[in-house]
């Protein structure tokens, strides 16, 4: 019967299996090794880059800055410009407002036809009141009254009879109600919504 030794070939086998393990080892390490430094250096580079677009940002916001505070200066001086010139317009139509609705109050009276007696103006609502040669002249005065520019309607209080005997003449004395253009009408205020009445 032969017999065969087999420990050599086993021992050899061992060694193989262990040469091999440590291959596959030192290459796992290799490859790690590798794939970290391109992750490291891929990461360094796109922050580099970043950190020079952050600077360049920040110097272009710098100039941006510069140009919205003058622009802002700006605006400031065009709002103070744009009070200023409604503070003129103001004083102006203050003014000349009430010299213009009195030259054509004067123009609108038919002459030798209407005396007036009294006029007064608060608020916009203009009063005047006098003496006509009857009604008509009184609708022409009212009519004459509403094509004026700085009037924007005019209303008949009332009229009523005037005899003078000694003169042998029926006259007619007026008060009418005129809205100028400073008349502004007050904001009505908006009606409450009620809850609905149970029956």
């Amino acid at each position: 019967m032969i017999k065969i030794n087999l420990l050599p070939f086993r021992a050899a086998r061992k060694q193989e299996n262990i040469r091999r393990q440590i291959s596959v080892y030192l290459l796992s390490v290799v490859l790690i090794l590798l794939v970290s430094g391109y992750s490291w250096w891929h990461y360094s580079s796109k922050l580099s880059r970043l950190k020079a677009e952050k600077v360049q940002k920040t110097k272009e916001l710098a100039t941006y800055a510069e140009t919205t505070k003058k622009i802002k200066a700006i605006k400031t001086k065009i709002a103070q410009i744009e009070a200023k010139l409604k503070v003129i317009r103001g004083l102006e139509e203050k003014k000349t407002g009430p010299v213009l609705l009195l030259d054509e109050i004067s123009t609108a009276v038919p002459k030798d036809r209407v005396w007036l007696s009294a006029l007064s103006d608060k608020n916009g609502i203009l009063s005047l009141s006098g003496t006509a040669r009857d009604n008509d002249t009184v609708a022409l005065f009212m009519t004459n009254l509403e094509k004026a520019a700085h009037i924007k309607s005019v209303d008949l209080n009332s009229t009523v009879l005037r005899v003078l005997k000694a003169q042998n003449l029926n006259l007619t004395n007026f008060v009418l109600t005129c809205k100028t253009y400073a008349y502004k009408e007050k904001a009505k205020p908006k009606p409450r919504r009620g809850r609905g009445k149970r029956r």
